[in-house]
């Protein structure tokens, strides 16, 4: 994405606001009321996401699943119709894996009610493993099969995974909605973007994404906006063209490889910076001149419970 500089310059700042970087939420709900979901593989980066838009605790009423890109998100419960929405196509492309794996159509459909069977309360994999075998669905605990079946599970909506890692029966009460609904809550998160980065976002295939309504985002100008992100952060995460955001020359350092994000520093919405932790020394890595992160270096300190001290490597 080639833009002029001015014009990208507004774009990045209300892609900034969409995410709440710019314009801090008030809790969770509020939150992802905006942003939608919080990438949440790994709970210490989703934490680190929350506390970059303003919020310090994730208790409230959400639910850690796998949804967009069939990976792990938090949710608000109220946005789990998009477990039935997605779902159906991450089932249909792990379909061949589950086969190599002995994990055939038959075998799947008689493993969801033998999971609201065993799953009385929240348990690890392991043990899930063995109580299924104990009514007759047995997997090699050695193998890729049992994160398959529960992944096919979580597809189907019948499980889901705490913060703690532990999984546990998934109640969704929400009315169904569709894919211009998703269109909606994704521009509303990340916009301006375009149905390409939308698929990109969602993995779902371009087919479904026809005659797309227009969305309308609100007003931002460039303020100066310092924010330290963690991996998997979702704003770059957002777009399949990150250019706007992300210099080519510079993109190595934070995409690594396999969607993994390196820690960067965004300012005004363009990434100037990669960081890492080391105890209570933050190292911060420039492309250009030293960003001003003292007081995001301070706060993050204060959120991670350490005399945070700054060093540029």
């Amino acid at each position: 994405m080639t833009l002029p500089d001015q014009e990208a310059q507004w774009m990045l700042a209300r892609r900034m606001r969409a995410q709440r970087l710019s314009h801090p939420a008030k809790n969770v709900t509020d939150l992802l009321k905006s942003v939608f979901a919080l990438q949440a593989q790994d709970m210490s980066a989703a934490r680190l996401a929350a506390r970059a838009r303003g919020v310090r605790s994730l208790d409230g009423p959400l639910v850690r699943t796998w949804a967009m890109r069939g990976t792990l998100h938090l949710l608000h419960e109220d946005d789990l119709w998009v477990v039935n929405l997605l779902g159906p196509t991450f089932i249909a492309a792990g379909r061949r894996r589950r086969e190599q794996l002995g994990l055939t159509d038959e075998l799947c459909e008689r493993a969801l009610p033998a999971l609201r069977e065993v799953l009385t309360e929240p348990l690890e994999r392991a043990e899930i493993v063995n109580r299924l075998a104990e009514v007759g669905i047995t997997l090699d605990p050695k193998s890729q099969a049992p994160a398959h079946l529960l992944a096919f599970a979580a597809n189907s909506g019948v499980l889901c995974r705490g913060l703690d890692d532990t999984y546990r029966l998934l109640r969704i009460d929400c009315e169904p909605r569709g894919v211009d609904e998703l269109w909606r809550r994704y521009r509303r998160a990340y916009g301006p973007a375009t149905p390409d980065d939308f698929a990109g976002w969602s993995g779902l295939p371009k087919r479904q994404l026809k005659d797309l309504p227009d969305v309308e985002g609100e007003p931002a100008e460039p303020d100066g906006t310092v924010r330290m992100l963690g991996h998997f952060d979702t704003y770059l995460l957002g777009y399949r063209d990150r250019s706007a955001a992300l210099a080519p020359e510079h993109a190595p350092l934070v995409q690594t490889g396999g969607g993994f994000l390196t820690p960067h520093v965004v300012v005004d919405g363009r990434v100037v910076a990669v960081w890492r932790r080391d105890g209570a020394q933050i190292a911060v890595h420039p492309f250009g001149a030293l960003p001003d992160i003292a007081d995001e270096v301070a706060d993050l300190g204060r959120f991670l419970d350490l005399d945070a001290r700054l060093t540029w490597v």
